[in-house]
């Protein structure tokens, strides 16, 4: 008989040792370790993180972890290592992360868009990632072909194989754990473009919504997209705004986190026009330092601080150079504020604001 699950379980519940460990003297070893493997231009920063990363695994010995706890630890970390280990080869390639049903027949107008989407993203010199099973995943990988392609895989029972589209490539990742899978979709990409799809496209879908509303993901275009004749995003547009926005769960700005494309050429042109002027951003402290391919004029930041002050915490919307705290696109101009580190559909707002006005 199965015992209740908030029943104490004396027997089985392991118990941290009780023997003092000198972890001082642990610490020293670890230094030696990663000494043995670091070169000569590892800096001293990224030692420390190793360092640490080794520490927390010895940890886990004392704490008196279970052997299944131990298994999914040590597992989802090769799992992570491994895949960014294989991006780490495509450092400069921009990459669109596309969702969408497994279900997906070869002849329905949403395949049909994906397949036409996918392919003018890689005639404009971007690599796409899917999860590689079939329907709009394999869609994603017949457009571009496989040179251009990622596949993200997760090991299920009824799923066995990759398509046909990445099979066999260098580029296919196998993942046991959605979550560290999901993490490798949008750690890796600068566009995420949603077709209709099931509980899994949901899934993905708002958990993309919500890492950028709640600014724990980088600002990216999130755009929704379907064949000829759908009306797939029209209803979840309907159901954002009769069933969430009507009832103060999410904002007016928010609806402007996600862009519901007409076909694919407007998809790749909305991606492609998000990134015309902005290249990134990065906060630094409470700043948020928006990078910029072309400085504004005085006229167009006043724009930006009439229309946005409620982003703003203290001061004002002002322009600059890299901060001292920054290391890359050190070439380009920013645009800086103490932000609220709030009302992240308005940020995205004031991202679109920068190109327009770039393009004025």
């Amino acid at each position: 008989m199965d015992q209740h699950p908030d029943a104490k379980q004396t027997d089985q519940t392991p118990t941290p040792s009780s023997g003092r460990t000198d972890w001082q003297a642990v610490g020293a070893r670890i230094d030696e370790l990663v000494d043995m493997v670091a070169s000569e231009n590892t800096e001293a920063f990224d030692r420390k993180l190793v360092a640490d990363l080794l520490a927390s695994g010895l940890k886990l010995l004392p704490d008196g972890r279970d052997r299944g706890e131990l298994k999914l630890m040590t597992a989802a970390f090769k799992e992570l290592r491994y895949a960014y280990r294989v991006f780490g080869r495509y450092p400069h390639a921009h990459k669109v992360t596309i969702f969408g049903s497994a279900r997906t027949p070869e002849d329905h107008p949403d395949y049909v868009s994906c397949v036409d989407f996918s392919r003018l993203m890689a005639e404009a010199g971007w690599m796409v990632i899917t999860g590689a099973g079939d329907g709009i995943m394999k869609a994603g990988h017949v457009g571009p072909g496989k040179s251009a392609s990622f596949g993200v895989a997760i090991r299920l029972p009824f799923e066995t194989t990759a398509n046909t589209g990445i099979h066999g490539d260098e580029k296919l990742i196998h993942f046991r754990y959605f979550f560290t899978r999901k993490l490798m979709f949008l750690s890796q990409a600068e566009a995420v473009v949603l077709f209709p799809g099931g509980f899994g496209t949901m899934d993905e879908a708002y958990e993309t919504l919500t890492l950028i509303q709640t600014g724990k993901s980088g600002m990216l275009p999130i755009v929704m997209l379907e064949g000829e004749g759908g009306g797939y995003w029209d209803e979840f547009h309907a159901f954002a705004r009769n069933a969430l926005l009507s009832r103060q769960m999410i904002s007016e700005d928010d609806t402007a986190l996600y862009y519901h494309a007409k076909n694919p050429q407007d998809a790749v042109s909305h991606v492609l026009d998000f990134y015309r002027n902005y290249p990134s951003s990065r906060y630094v402290h409470d700043d948020l330092v928006i990078r910029v391919r072309r400085r504004l004029d005085d006229s167009n930041l006043e724009i930006l601080n009439q229309e946005f002050s409620k982003l703003v915490k203290t001061g004002k919307i002002h322009q600059g150079g890299p901060l001292e705290q920054e290391d890359d696109h050190l070439d380009f101009p920013r645009i800086i504020f103490t932000h609220t580190r709030r009302d992240f559909g308005m940020v995205r707002r004031l991202i679109d604001r920068i190109n327009e006005l770039d393009a004025s």
